[in-house]
């Protein structure tokens, strides 16, 4: 059995702030035991409009994180960070990044992931509407990246709303979905919990939703309530409290495979053509 643990932020526009906290939760995570932490959608920088400013760190912010990875000796899914290149190394050059979440083992980055899906979408709240596409570009390439206590398919917020990215994941031997997000205060309240269980019910993997809460400036809220689902879709624990804190769950292997055994899913899908 592992200890798994799931971060819950209001992160600003101060990095070194950011950092300061990033640490002080992977302490506390090591103390609980666990081997695995997973922070939110832009944990590290949320300030919007400054994606491309934040994207020219990367490979400085990844480096620190590598580095807290190794003295703590644990694995990060280090949330989302701006990436001005594609996972090939070629330069995005009509002004656009990628949102990157990048898998950490304490020796090096074992995995990264560039959100495939957008949040174009228009939403009654103090922004009213959102459209990613036109700071981001998107991914194309489906990741799992493989740890010693179970395989990690790499999701990012909007991500959690198609259930054929958490099918693809399961297919290419997934045990554990992670799910770093940035759900709007009006969105999270409807469907955040509901989407955690759903993808968890229809992968039979665990879902980890690590997730900003708070007032980002003056006109951003998100609704927070980091949680995890078993493979069975059951809610494990979430966070009902403001502000930065993290739970620690265990993750059982065996237990999986009896769900995945004791109902076969994956072999009793059938692709319907109406």
């Amino acid at each position: 059995m592992t200890l798994l643990s799931v971060v819950q932020m209001n992160s600003q526009d101060d990095i070194e702030a950011n950092f300061i906290l990033i640490e002080s939760l992977i302490q506390q995570s090591k103390a609980d035991g666990a081997e695995l932490i997973v922070f939110p959608e832009n944990f590290v920088c949320f300030a919007g409009g400054k994606q491309r400013e934040t994207a020219t760190q990367f490979e400085a912010l990844q480096q620190r994180l590598e580095k807290l990875a190794h003295q703590y000796q644990i694995w990060i899914v280090a949330g989302t960070l701006p990436c001005p290149f594609r996972p090939d190394g070629s330069v995005i050059t009509d002004g656009r990044v990628r949102t990157v979440s990048l898998c950490i083992s304490p020796e090096r980055t074992e995995a990264r992931y560039d959100k495939i899906h957008l949040f174009d979408v228009q939403v009654g709240d103090a922004v009213g509407g959102y459209q990613e596409s036109r700071f981001f570009e998107p991914g194309t390439d489906v990741v799992v990246a493989k740890t010693p206590f179970g395989n990690i398919g790499l999701m990012v917020c909007y991500d959690l709303r198609f259930p054929e990215l958490a099918l693809t994941l399961r297919n290419q031997d997934a045990h554990i979905l992670t799910a770093p997000s940035a759900f709007t205060y009006t969105t999270g309240q409807i469907h955040w919990q509901l989407l955690l269980q759903a993808r968890a019910m229809d992968s039979q993997c665990y879902v980890l939703g690590a997730a900003q809460q708070g007032w980002h400036g003056t006109k951003r809220q998100t609704w927070g309530h980091a949680g995890a689902s078993n493979s069975r879709g059951q809610i494990l624990d979430i966070i009902q409290s403001e502000g930065a804190s993290l739970i620690t769950l265990p993750f059982d292997r065996a237990e999986q495979e009896t769900v995945r055994t004791s109902m076969p899913l994956m072999q009793h899908r059938k692709i319907v053509n109406f």
